[in-house]
């Protein structure tokens, strides 16, 4: 099943598969908390895309509040866990085994795209993705972002250890320049998200609009 897709890094894919492979949900099944914050912009029907969803709390979550969810990873173990975890919730999800690089995101069609601390990409590969997130927003959708700072070097909490991977607000407002910037804070919050995103940590959230 590993070789069903394109993997652009095999390294990488083995890495988050041998991860996933443990019996209990790496980051936890609830929702991140920012995401989470977010309730009062969602509608029941919206149709959202979670991207790096792995074992899908985030996915899940979404359609527990009535959205029509596709949820993407590369992972056929987060995958098998994603999908008991919607079966335990007796809610419906599309997911989506792909590569985030390879995939062929298609036309616009979601209402909303979310990211949750998928940090792996290198500076290249995540202008793609923040490319092709923007792209596949209706006019009028909402983009939720949600990483860490260059500050969790320090923490050491989770996330990835190469500072050019990690977020700044001059970032992500320049990535979605043109976008109505909604919502975005920085600061330093106890996480609680599983075995791999915990303790003090810095993060920032972004909240943004498409035009139209």
């Amino acid at each position: 099943m590993t070789d069903s897709i394109p993997i652009a890094d095999q390294n990488e894919h083995a890495r988050w598969e041998a991860r996933f492979a443990a019996e209990d949900y790496v980051f936890g099944t609830e929702p991140n908390a920012f995401l989470a914050s977010q309730a009062g912009l969602l509608r029941p029907g919206m149709k959202a895309l979670s991207v790096a969803d792995g074992e899908a709390r985030n996915g899940v979550w979404l359609a527990r509040q009535g959205l029509a969810v596709t949820s993407q990873d590369f992972s056929p173990n987060a995958q098998a866990k994603a999908r008991a975890l919607a079966a335990h919730h007796k809610v419906s999800v599309e997911f989506m085994l792909a590569d985030i690089d390879l995939w062929d995101w298609g036309a616009p069609r979601f209402d909303l795209v979310v990211g949750i601390f998928f940090q792996f990409c290198d500076p290249a590969t995540r202008a793609r993705i923040f490319q092709r997130m923007r792209h596949v927003l209706l006019p009028g959708g909402l983009l939720m972002i949600e990483g860490y700072t260059p500050r969790q070097l320090e923490f050491r909490t989770g996330g990835p250890s190469v500072l050019e991977n990690l977020y700044t607000e001059e970032l992500l407002r320049g990535s979605f320049a043109g976008m109505e910037v909604l919502h975005v804070a920085q600061y330093e919050a106890e996480l609680n998200e599983g075995a791999r995103h915990k303790g003090m940590s810095a993060v920032i959230d972004f909240v943004a609009r498409q035009p139209g």
